[in-house]
């Protein structure tokens, strides 16, 4: 096989890319169940006010909501269960010590499919001030404004 795998993503988290500034970024295994990955490939899961804490050398995502798979009754989980992330002690000790500077946060980004696997992509992420918000969207409606005129430049 040549070059990179082809990515499926599922679900996108844009209001971290919105509220923080992504330092790092990491793809993390999601420890699952069998009816939640089913429902995990049909898209019914939400991470917007999902959270990533490390506890005991271990890193978890809280609030994660699946949707129970409505084919599999007694086997369903809870959709808000803790899960645990996979990754190597290096990268979670690394992440340990971005946490533990001020300001900074851990943030579930997306998740998708790579060969087959639920992989979540998570990021060391610092806070935005309102006024970078404010810098955000001007560079968002020059941009609209800019695909407008060349739209019209292009027709015309």
């Amino acid at each position: 096989m040549s070059g990179k795998e082809p990515v499926k993503i599922l679900v996108n988290n844009k209001k971290a890319f919105f509220d923080y500034f992504i330092e790092e970024k990491y793809e993390a295994g999601i420890e699952l169940h069998g009816t939640e990955v089913k429902s995990i490939r049909m898209g019914k899961c939400s991470i917007k006010e999902a959270y990533i804490q490390v506890v005991n050398d271990e890193i978890f995502i809280y609030n994660m909501n699946i949707t129970p798979y409505e084919k599999g009754n007694i086997f369903n989980k809870d959709p808000l269960r803790v899960k645990r992330l996979l990754l190597h002690k290096s990268e979670i000790r690394k992440l340990e010590g971005g946490v533990a500077e001020q300001g900074y946060t851990i943030m579930p980004l997306n998740v998708h499919l790579t060969r087959g696997r639920v992989k979540l992509d998570i990021g060391l992420a610092k806070g935005k001030k309102l006024y970078d918000k404010r810098h955000d969207i001007a560079k968002k409606d020059q941009a609209r404004e800019a695909r407008k005129e060349f739209k019209i430049k292009n027709l015309g």
